[in-house]
């Protein structure tokens, strides 16, 4: 079977937006190094941004150890029943907790009910994040602040869901283009 997305409708006019920090080239992730996507970048062209790292909020540095959320995903970590580990087998947990509320906080004192954040983080993650052991597998679930924000109303995007939007925008508006060309396309007389 073919693994076919579901059709995203981002907004295309907000008055500001939540980003992952490491998404518009800040060096936060635990390699010490950013994650700058020009899609990203290329969305948020106009728009008051305001860009959080949650783990750095919530008390790590970069770099750091990679972490995993074990046993669970984010909404299972707000409700303690599951936590989130390091590479080296340590319990982070309060400092995921810890950043996913300041992140909330700062939405809150905002306004804003879109965000973009880092695919598969155990932070960030939308609907896919890494499994907790380690290998590069994943499981269902939103990490711990994408789980907070989305219990609160926030609705959140990833990366690729806005790469995905605007490359098929290029090709609609390629398309409108070449009808305007040949004189079949919309015009209002």
């Amino acid at each position: 079977m073919c693994g076919v997305r579901k059709q995203i409708h981002l907004p295309v006019r907000v008055d500001n937006i939540l980003v992952s920090s490491c998404l518009i080239g800040k060096k936060c992730s635990y390699d010490g190094n950013h994650r700058r996507n020009r899609w990203v970048l290329e969305f948020i062209s106009g728009i008051k941004v305001i860009d959080v790292c949650p783990e750095m909020l919530g008390g790590l540095t970069s770099p750091r150890f990679r972490s995993e959320i074990k046993d669970g995903d984010g909404k299972a970590v707000l409700a303690g029943d599951a936590i989130v580990i390091n590479e080296r087998g340590e319990d982070v947990t309060s400092f995921f907790i810890t950043g996913a509320n300041e992140v909330l906080r700062i939405v809150k004192e905002n306004g804003i009910n879109c965000a973009i954040l880092k695919a598969r983080s155990p932070s960030c993650g939308k609907d896919k994040i890494y499994d907790g052991t380690f290998s590069g597998g994943l499981k269902k679930g939103d990490g711990v602040t994408a789980a907070l924000l989305r219990l609160n109303g926030v609705t959140i995007y990833d990366e690729e869901e806005v790469e995905e939007f605007l490359r098929r925008k290029e090709v609609k508006d390629a398309q409108f283009q070449r009808l305007s060309e040949n004189g079949t396309g919309n015009r209002e007389d």
